[in-house]
């Protein structure tokens, strides 16, 4: 039976039948993909793209599998992936890129840190980051708060460490916990979760990690790192800030409303769509067009022609400039496409070639938690990888297998374990780690001390957080 094919009692079966050689080939075989995998991206510097390819290829002819099988393995591992996520990735991207160049980030950020005084701007700015990282990339979402947060602490007198700690945790956890971010969408098709369930419960989880990583976490290390943003960047940041508010009365703007609801339509069709399956059973009418308008493909398009409308016609743009905008969203997730893709090949083989069925047993007979296993799968390849999209389809593919037949909530908190782990202990290999270092004038270890540390303390969360909710709701 092809393992793509396997039911939870033929996972559980496999999970413990006898350890053989075969078994221990095939866990040595993952373990030198990964290593492969580790040194082309971190020693040669090669793109991840290229890298999961020599990984795949490594795995394939190391397991016994025929060369024609290890491409067609991978190439519909590719197809499936993209097939479930691509889209959905694009769509994020726009709609980002339509927040953004409208104002509407402009937007959100004035009007919430209008409202705050100095005790509250800590925890202003972790709302604004959760907002904000909601549609929106790590990376991305970073590079637009810095203005905000460098300018903030400038003209509030406020240490910038207090403002950027909780601005890099409502970035982060987002983007590890909550669809439509890569790394949570490809778990989540991986593990067969749904979508919905996922989401609501990530943001639930996403709340206490969000406070203890971000404005808590941000006080304590306020006393004890002192940093200062380039002094180039402080100036230059400044001095746009100024020119914009004094041109910012001949700008239209979209309302503080409008712009957060932009942001919220895909998270409530698709919550709609969960609560409505489990509150309101059946086959009528609302039933079909919940499920319809809160499929993660549609929710999304959805907000995107809401956000054309809102974000662009409305605000006296015309066609050209609406598809220019929508145009420049794509190119910026080229390269997250294709790392998405080739994780999702690399699952293939793990699964194609027994590896999933082989850490089943290890799994089996160390007597370790689903959630657990997943969570540490995720560390370990994010501590090697230093990508959180690669730790999470790799360890998503992995555990697919062995999460079959699991109730739709287990199959959920376990996507959410796995895209927690991806994030643990950001440092010298991950971009992100680099961003933070640079954007906010510290050194290697005050970074360490601060992006790597909260990092950190996300992934512990997450696994805190997702096992409180599997005694709670399992």
């Amino acid at each position: 039976m092809s393992p793509l094919a396997l039911t939870g009692t033929d996972v559980l079966a496999a999970a413990t039948a006898p350890w053989t050689g075969h078994d221990t080939r095939l866990i040595v075989m993952v373990a030198l993909a990964i290593g492969v995998i580790i040194s082309l991206i971190a020693i040669l510097d090669f793109h991840p793209f290229v890298a999961l390819i020599g990984g795949s290829v490594v795995l394939g002819i190391g397991s016994g599998t025929e060369l024609a099988k290890v491409v067609d393995s991978f190439s519909t591992g590719m197809g499936s992936t993209l097939g479930s996520t691509g889209a959905l990735i694009a769509l994020g991207a726009i709609l980002g890129k339509l927040l953004a160049d409208s104002g509407g980030v402009d937007r959100i950020v004035d009007t919430i840190g209008s409202r705050s005084g100095p005790r509250l701007l800590p925890w202003s700015m972790a709302l604004i980051a959760a907002v904000i990282g909601l549609p929106m990339f790590f990376e991305v979402g970073l590079v637009l708060l810095v203005p905000i947060i460098v300018v903030m602490a400038r003209r509030t007198n406020t240490p910038l460490v207090l403002l950027a700690v909780p601005a890099l945790a409502g970035l982060g956890t987002m983007h590890a916990f909550v669809p439509p971010h890569p790394g949570p969408l490809v778990a989540v098709s991986a593990l067969n979760a749904d979508v919905g369930t996922t989401l609501g419960l990530g943001l639930l989880a996403a709340i206490p990690t969000v406070i203890i990583a971000g404005p808590l976490y941000g006080k304590f290390m306020a006393r004890r790192v002192r940093s200062e943003a380039p002094a180039e960047l402080v100036a230059s940041l400044v001095k746009e800030a100024d020119r914009a508010r004094e041109t910012g009365a001949a700008r239209r703007l979209p309302s503080f409303a409008v712009s957060v609801g932009a942001v919220a339509l895909p998270v409530v069709l698709m919550l709609a769509k969960s609560v409505a399956d489990i509150a309101f059973p059946g086959d009528a009418w609302y039933n079909h067009l919940l499920d319809f308008l809160g499929t993660p493909l549609v929710a999304m398009f959805v907000a995107v022609l809401v956000a054309m409308v809102v974000f662009g016609f409305r605000l006296g743009r015309d066609r050209a400039e609406v598809r220019a905008t929508v145009t420049a969203g794509l190119p910026a997730v080229a390269g997250i496409l294709l790392v998405v893709g080739a994780g999702g090949g690399f699952k293939q083989l793990i699964v194609d070639t027994g590896v999933a069925d082989a850490i089943g047993k290890f799994a089996a007979e160390a007597h370790m938690p689903l959630l657990v296993l997943g969570w540490l799968l995720a560390v370990l390849i994010r501590l090697a990888t230093g990508s959180a999209t690669v730790a999470t389809t790799a360890a998503a593919g992995i555990m697919a297998p062995m999460a079959a037949g699991v109730p739709p909530v287990e199959a959920s908190l376990i996507a959410l374990a796995v895209g927690a782990g991806s994030l643990f202990f950001s440092h010298v290999n991950d971009a992100g780690f680099w961003l933070a270092k640079e954007y906010f004038g510290m050194s290697v270890s005050q970074n360490i001390k601060t992006w790597s540390a909260l990092s950190t303390i996300v992934a512990v969360m997450g696994l805190a957080m997702s096992l409180l909710m599997y005694a709670v709701f399992v």
